[in-house]
């Protein structure tokens, strides 16, 4: 990720953050994990503007005023990790920013929120606060996964706010934090190609990521 701060820019493609991911990837000794899974074509998801998630990377040029979300996966030594970021392109409106902004705050509240032997609960509960505050919407569709020696398996991690009793933190556990924020409202929808989630209205989504750890005193994040 920190590699990729410093070729995105203005002017490439996704595909060509796909073939640098693959071969920093690979070039480490690990598996891109994305690529193959259930049929996804590529390396490494390329989420842009009004896509949520899953977004395929193709010829589409970055262009000034993009937002766009990297979401890399990788296996190594046959265990999972998995983490996005996002990126501004160019010159980015001060609405972009902040949708970007808030989204960060919004992972990083959701981790501050895990601790062990209480509610996975919590951590939409943490997230939803700032998002009542700041007048966005939280994906509902989607949510966060326990990860390690599977792509995806339990915890199901909600990112928005439920009354629902749901699975109690122990240590020992490992899961995503990555809630998907949008501008607008949280209905999406998935396009032709079966993997593409876009917003409904088409306003924007932003995303971050981290894989955590519950420890007995808290929360370690494996990705930073």
């Amino acid at each position: 990720m920190d590699e990729l701060d410093k070729f995105i820019e203005e002017g490439i493609t996704t595909e060509d953050i796909n073939k640098f991911v693959h071969k920093m990837t690979v070039d480490a000794g690990a598996y891109p994990a994305p690529l193959d899974y259930e049929g996804f074509p590529k390396s490494v998801c390329t989420s842009l503007n009004n896509v949520v998630c899953h977004g395929i990377p193709d010829g589409t040029v970055l262009k000034s005023g993009d937002i766009l979300n990297v979401d890399v996966t990788t296996i190594l030594n046959g265990y999972y990790s998995d983490m996005s970021r996002m990126y501004l392109i160019g010159d980015v409106s001060d609405e972009a920013k902040r949708l970007v902004e808030v989204t960060k705050e919004c992972m990083l509240a959701g981790i501050k929120a895990v601790s062990p032997y209480t509610p996975v609960s919590e951590i939409g509960n943490a997230i939803n606060k700032i998002t009542d505050r700041e007048g966005y919407s939280i994906i509902r569709a989607l949510s966060g996964h326990g990860v390690g020696l599977e792509f995806h398996n339990e915890p199901i991690i909600e990112h928005f706010r439920t009354d629902r009793k749901s699975m109690i933190m122990v240590p020992g556990m490992v899961f995503t934090v990555e809630p998907m924020i949008n501008e607008g409202t949280f209905e999406c929808e998935v396009l032709d190609d079966g993997w593409t989630v876009v917003t409904k209205d088409g306003k924007l989504s932003a995303q971050w990521e981290h894989t955590v750890l519950v420890t007995e005193t808290g929360v370690e994040i494996i990705t930073e």
